[in-house]
């Protein structure tokens, strides 16, 4: 399987970059590269790693994680994961580096949290 990435901004300069597919040996330098090109452009108020859509990633991938995270830091812009998919989730975990991306909670597909947490008025 192949891997595409879709990077976009929001209204207050966050930038989402959204990898679909596997990252690993043949791929991962597309993620390294997509932080890199965003860091080229200017500075963000922050760097988002969506990884809700990557379905396999292994050492290699990552590798281009944490040095995607350390461009960013250099730059004075945080880096953060968002909606890590269960795959993704516990290889950080694993690798004890699920903090260093913000500690996010995995990401469940077809779930709506509405109905799986109850509000109290909030």
């Amino acid at each position: 399987m192949s891997l595409s990435i879709v990077t976009s901004v929001s209204p207050d300069s966050v930038v989402e970059i959204a990898p679909r597919g596997e990252i690993d040996v043949d791929t991962a330098h597309e993620v390294r590269e997509a932080v890199a090109a965003v860091l080229t452009k200017g500075r963000p108020s922050r760097i988002e790693l969506n990884m809700r859509l990557v379905t396999f990633i292994d050492s290699v991938g990552i590798s281009a994680m944490v040095a995607g995270f350390q461009m960013a830091e250099v730059s004075g812009v945080k880096l953060l994961v968002t909606e890590p998919s269960r795959f993704v989730h516990r290889q950080l975990w694993v690798t004890g580096l699920l903090g260093l991306f913000g500690a996010p909670e995995p990401y469940f597909a077809g779930t709506a949290p509405a109905t799986e947490v109850p509000t109290s008025g909030v």
